[in-house]
């Protein structure tokens, strides 16, 4: 296969198929791009919005952002629930058998998160004593816990409520509630997953690898055994034996990229599409890009997102969203929602080597506005920073 017939098919099975994204939008939209997809990574950034809201704006365009609220993070007609998959997300409530591996290996102290294994160890009576809590109060937040403590120095310098919280998360025994604004608000899992989703069993691990790496590879169109194992987080070795009983079964199927130094694999329904791509501004967390090293090897873009380097060191800026145009991915753009001024801002505006300035500059004022408008700012303004701030002025 070619690099190009590659990253079609990868932009197709994430949503990128040209399609309008001017037109009006309802929860079915909504909700067929977020199974497709599988999850939406939460972060806690908000520089432009809650990360979560991007990738849907990326391949729906203007969807009301209520409409997705009240069915993740509401307390009724809920579609999706919290969980640890990759990192912190919402996921599907229909994935929740398939999530409870990880949930079942930590309350046996054999989680990702070597810091709730050790609290778990240290402090059995404190988390019974939150579960009892929580079990007899309903919804709480942190600093609501008996004997919860100051936040200190240490893991995220969470205090000791929040520790016990979180460890209880990790294991499934409580999850988010609702969120007051981006706090979580947490409550015992059965009063929050629906009582049918908590009645499908549980699939024994294998098989829950198995659908996991399969769902993993129809969202990702074409990956390698890395991609496919990153996307739901998966242990190495339980990754790797699954994809050879998946290959072995021909559910998935080998195949050699020109210039990939490994093999990838596809469904066997996989199509390769003549066309695919879009105009969008992507999160940092997006699953098209969210793996650097796949966003390189597909797209030939180095991203490294720079909120954590020091601001001389900075190439491209704080919060910096690579932008899609047709089938690459041509410039970034240093974003920052100025809410009490009402201005979308620019701050700098960069094009990739090879990319026509003119059509880049002109497809990305229209996706600035379109954001502009889909965030509810009364303003856009463009800085001059950047190789192609001047040429994005003229359309501005």
């Amino acid at each position: 296969m070619t690099p190009q017939e590659a990253r079609r098919i990868a932009l197709a099975a994430q949503g990128f198929t040209h399609q309008d994204r001017d037109k009006p939008l309802n929860w079915g939209h909504i909700a067929r791009t977020i199974d497709d997809l599988h999850l939406l990574q939460i972060d806690s950034v908000n520089v432009v919005i809650r990360s979560h809201y991007l990738p849907l704006f990326s391949r729906l365009g203007n969807y009301p952002r209520d409409t997705l609220d009240k069915r993740t993070l509401a307390r009724t007609k809920r579609h999706v629930f919290e969980c640890w998959a990759h990192e912190a997300s919402l996921v599907p409530l229909t994935l929740h058998p398939l999530m409870r591996w990880r949930m079942n290996r930590a309350r046996n102290g054999d989680g990702n998160y070597k810091a709730y294994d050790h609290f778990s160890r240290t402090e059995k009576n404190f988390l019974k004593s939150t579960l009892a809590h929580i079990e007899k109060f309903g919804p709480v937040t942190a600093s609501s816990i008996p004997g919860a403590g100051k936040s200190s120095v240490g893991w995220w310098n969470w205090s000791k409520g929040k520790l016990a919280l979180e460890t209880l998360f990790d294991h499934g025994l409580v999850t988010t509630s609702h969120r007051d604004g981006f706090e979580r608000i947490y409550d015992l899992s059965e009063r929050v997953i629906p009582a049918e989703i908590q009645a499908l069993p549980t699939p024994p691990e294998e098989e829950s690898f198995e659908m996991l790496m399969e769902m993993s590879a129809q969202a990702l169109g074409i990956a390698t055994e890395i991609d496919l194992r990153d996307y739901f987080r998966l242990p190495v070795k339980d990754a790797r034996a699954a994809l050879l009983r998946l290959i072995e079964q021909k559910r998935l199927i080998e195949v050699q990229v020109k210039g990939w130094p490994k093999l990838a694999y596809v469904t066997p329904n996989v199509k390769k599409a003549r066309k695919a791509g879009g105009t969008a501004l992507l999160s940092p967390f997006d699953p098209l890009v969210w793996n650097r090293d796949r966003a390189s090897r597909i797209f030939n873009f180095d991203y490294r997102i720079e909120i954590y380097t020091p601001g001389p060191k900075r190439k491209y800026g704080y919060y910096v969203l690579p932008f899609l145009f047709e089938d690459k991915l041509v410039g970034r753009v240093c974003l920052k929602a100025d809410r009490e001024a009402g201005v979308l801002r620019a701050n700098q505006i960069h094009i990739e080597d090879g990319a026509d300035p003119s059509a880049t500059a002109q497809a990305l004022a229209t996706e600035l506005k379109r954001m502009q408008h889909w965030l509810g700012l009364e303003g856009l303004d463009a800085a001059s920073k950047g190789n192609l701030a001047k040429e994005l002025q003229k359309y501005l």
